[in-house]
């Protein structure tokens, strides 16, 4: 459904009165098979949503080939935007325009008859939850109606590959839950395949079916979620203790551990990440317990995206969402 090689995309900027080449996008391969949901994560500036332009048509690459959907980029953008459904971050609809209305209009964009325009955008009302709102103006509709109406605009068309753009962002957490299962039923429903952008690392881990790392322009991880969190070396064990002095000492046994890597302390927390926890927590406990040394607290987490992302880019994706 995507095959993409060697995307370079390059802007000019000036540093004081200095010219200079930046690339945002930087040699990026992608292949997407279709029927897939695959998740696209980056930090910001990192490359991701240049890359998203460039598939879309918004942006010319200024080296590389990519296929979209059967067209080629270069070639046959006019295919590929035939071809494809785009929700972008913004939303398409105005908050004055009655729901209805928003979704005909853009079926009329791409030659689509009045008629089964009205017949598609009511299957879709039906579909995403939104019966009773086709006469009701978009500025009436709660967030998570309005990133539903976004997505039936999006499917009005009947693309093959929807790209989804942040499609979450600003939702609470009911709405947010409630949009995931719309989009898992893109594919399982409507057959398609969906691009999907996110900064929620929960939201790409339940929805994926496999996930891009973009950074620097470049994709430095793609595999299935699972994987990727199975790449990260070994669980997480958190120690607090009392003091700081048995931190210290409570680091010493967690080094001794073995397979035992990426050791830190903070204060009276201590942790270190092993290939099997379960395995080594009960020895690790009568060794503290022989010490002396009182715990406060245990914690043992199983690797998460967010440990993928933070390995693979050195910063966490959270942290840079809030930056």
């Amino acid at each position: 459904m995507i095959r993409a090689r060697g995307l370079v995309r390059t802007f000019e900027t000036r540093r004081g009165r200095e010219k200079v080449s930046v690339r945002a996008v930087d040699g990026v391969d992608l292949d997407v098979d279709a029927g897939e949901i695959v998740g696209f994560l980056g930090p910001n500036g990192a490359g991701k949503t240049t890359t998203l332009r460039i598939l879309t048509t918004l942006l010319k690459p200024t080296a590389g080939t990519a296929t979209v959907a059967g067209h080629d980029l270069a070639g046959d953008p006019v295919g590929v935007r035939r071809s494809i459904g785009y929700v972008s971050q913004s939303g398409l609809v105005s908050s004055e325009a009655r729901a209805g209305e928003e979704v005909v209009d853009h079926a009329l964009l791409y030659g689509i008859s009045r008629e089964r325009a009205v017949r598609r955008g009511r299957e879709l009302f039906e579909q995403l939850d939104l019966d009773g709102m086709w006469e009701r103006q978009a500025k009436k509709m709660s967030g998570g109606q309005r990133r539903r109406l976004d997505i039936a605009m999006g499917l009005v068309h009947d693309p093959q590959l929807v790209f989804l753009d942040e499609p979450t962002t600003g939702l609470d957490p009911q709405a947010r839950a409630n949009l995931w299962t719309h989009i898992g039923s893109l594919r399982d429903t409507h057959g398609s395949t969906v691009f999907l952008t996110t900064h929620y690392l929960d939201e790409a881990d339940a929805l994926c079916d496999r996930i891009f790392v973009i950074d620097h322009g470049v994709i430095v991880a793609s595999d299935t979620p699972d994987n990727l969190k199975r790449s990260v070396r070994g669980d997480l064990i958190e120690l607090t203790v009392q003091d700081e002095q048995q931190a210290e000492a409570a680091a010493r046994r967690l080094a001794g551990l073995d397979g035992a890597s990426e050791g830190s302390t903070s204060g009276v927390t201590t942790s270190i990440r092993v290939p099997q926890a379960g395995s080594a927590l009960p020895g690790l406990l009568r060794s503290l317990d022989a010490d002396g040394i009182a715990l406060a607290g245990v914690e043992v987490r199983r690797p998460t995206l967010d440990d993928v992302f933070l390995t693979m880019t050195g910063r966490s994706l959270r942290d840079d969402e809030a930056a």
